[in-house]
Parts: C-alpha cells; structure tokens; sequence
C-alpha cells in the first residue's frame, strides 16, 4: 500500500524541514534561550504534521512544495510547543528516551522554550504568506486555541470522576484533532481551493487526528519501548482516562470493575502493576474494540477524501494515512 517513492518522499520533506528549522535557530542568539529549544528539537519527532502540509499542498498545486515549506515549519513549531508544555503539565521525565526539556534544563527555561517556539512559528506562517492571509493567520489561531482547549479538558479529566467516552472524544478531537484538520485547510487555503475541498480535507483531517490518538493511546500498552520513547503504559501509572480504559470500564464486570475504578480512583497504578493490567484489558477485548474504533475513524477520513474531485491526485493523502496509522512507535 505504501511505496518505497513515496516513502522517499517523505524522508526528503522531513530533512528539508530539519534542514531548514536548526539553520534558522543555530543563527539565533542568546544562546541560552535557543540551545534548549534545539536539544528538544533534535530529541526526535517525525515531523508529520509539517509533512502532512507538503503533502496537501502537493495534491492541491502545480507549484513546488518548496514553496509552502515556511508554513509546514510554522505548523511544526507550533505542535512542538504544545508538546513541551504538555510534558511540563504531565510531569513527564522522558521523550524519545531522552530526557524531557524541564528535566534536562529547568522549568523556567522549558516554558520560556515553548512560548518563544510559537512566536517563531507566527514568523514562520506569515514568510511568503501571498494568498488567503488573513483566513491562513485565522485557520492557525483557531488550531491553536482548540488545542489549548484540549489540553484543558484533558487536565480536567483528571480532576472528574466521572468521564464519559463521549467526553473523551470531545477531548482528543480538541487536542489532537484539531490541528491535523487546520493543517489540512491551511493546505487547501494556501493553493486557492475550492470550498468543498477545504470543507472535506478538514473533515480528513479531523478523523485522521483521533485515528492517530486512538492509535497512540494502544501504542502506550502494546507499542515497543525503544520505539515509542515513553515507559510502556506510561498512561495507566498516571492514570489517564483514555478510551482503553473508559471502554473497559463500560465492558468489565465483578473484579475487574474494582481494579479499573480502583486506577481511576487513585489516579493511576504502581509500574510493577502495569504488565497485569496490560493482560486484563487484553483479556477483556479492550484492545481489539480500539482497533475497531481506529478502522472506523480511518475508514471516515478516507470516505472525506472520496468525496473530493477525482481530478485531484489524492494518493499521497491516501498513502499517508496508511503510513500513520499503520506505525508502531
């Protein structure tokens, strides 16, 4: 399903974004401010989401995607900055098996990181921004804030005990969700598409984001550890609502309730715990209904771009789909 050109292709776009981000930031001083900020960006990442634009506009565009690479980077620096902030507010200590930026600096220094990322992605967005300005700053500003929204239900839920899977969904299409949809219809705003297409690749986008957290989420119990970068069931010690274990609860009778209400109820379980837990909701089918889940949301995205002209050359789109959902780390 995915070819080795366009696997290349991918490659090539990830190195041109690399490429680009770390010569621009190794220029910049002082140096205490920007040094951190470059050990986290060299600390891994795919660079997706600044990919996933290439694609888009590429699909979209007779013109080279080269010339969309400072919005892609923009749309990078911006999820970086949620990430470094995220780790901050889930006490993270490692990221890639290295260790997370307010561990290897400090906290005063992580945040000032992650706040100078996003100016630097507003520089980035507006480079060469020619067309549809004012609704690209806007579709941006939006994922933004929807994201912070996210993050803000997110640590809510650690506070409620009472978390339906609805809310949850509510949550990660706010968290995650969100920006994939923007990087979608910044794409299509960038090439002048029409209002279907930005209509449908938002709604592409938009499952595809919570395909990929639902994947993330069973990548945390089943995923390998060198490959992931985190603690296997690093969400169960910290006792996160996602919906493995919202679905278990809602599936679990006698015991086992107990066992998961017990999680919640303590916010989270021991490390020693975590490979009889893993067991149990495999046990239960948890595992297999999130792949179900997966398929569904995978199956929507794909039905989005189907409803797109067939004059469009949606194959990469189709292609990176598969690639995302099909990773193991």
């Amino acid at each position: 399903m995915i070819s080795k050109k366009f696997e290349k292709k991918l490659e090539r776009y990830r190195s041109i974004i690399n490429e680009t981000i770390f010569q621009e930031l190794e220029s910049r001083r002082p140096k205490s401010l920007y040094e951190p900020i470059i050990y986290f960006l060299k600390g891994g990442g795919k660079r997706l989401r600044g990919i996933l634009l290439l694609l888009v506009v590429e699909s979209l565009s007779k013109k080279p995607p080269k010339n969309f690479l400072q919005q892609a980077i923009a749309i990078e620096l911006l999820h970086n900055f949620t990430l470094i902030h995220d780790d901050i507010m889930d006490n993270s200590v490692k990221r890639h098996n290295k260790p997370t930026l307010h561990v290897k600096y400090d906290l005063s220094t992580a945040i000032l990181s992650g706040d100078v990322l996003l100016s630097i992605a507003y520089e980035f967005l507006m480079k060469n921004l020619q067309v549809n300005k004012p609704q690209v700053i806007e579709e941006f500003t939006r994922a933004l804030t929807i994201v912070c929204e996210g993050q803000a239900l997110d640590k809510e839920f650690e506070l409620r005990k009472n978390v339906t899977i609805n809310d949850y969904f509510e949550m990660i299409s706010k968290k995650t969700g969100a920006l994939i949809e923007s990087i979608c219809r910044i794409g299509a705003l960038l090439t002048l598409a029409e209002r279907k297409v930005i209509k449908e690749l938002g709604k592409f986008g938009l499952y595809l984001g919570i395909a990929f957290q639902l994947q993330d989420d069973l990548l945390d119990l089943t995923g390998e550890v060198k490959k992931f970068g985190k603690p296997k069931g690093n969400d169960l010690v910290e006792g996160k609502k996602t919906y493995i274990i919202l679905k278990a609860l809602q599936t679990a009778r006698g015991k086992h309730v107990n066992e998961i209400r017990k999680l919640i109820e303590k916010k989270g379980i021991k490390p020693e715990q975590v490979d009889d837990f893993i067991d149990m909701l495999e046990n239960l089918g948890i595992f297999d209904d999130t792949k179900k889940e997966i398929d569904k949301y995978f199956n929507l995205a794909r039905e989005s771009l189907q409803n797109i002209s067939n004059s469009k050359n949606l194959n990469n789109l189709y292609q990176f789909a598969h690639k995302v959902l099909n990773r193991d780390f």
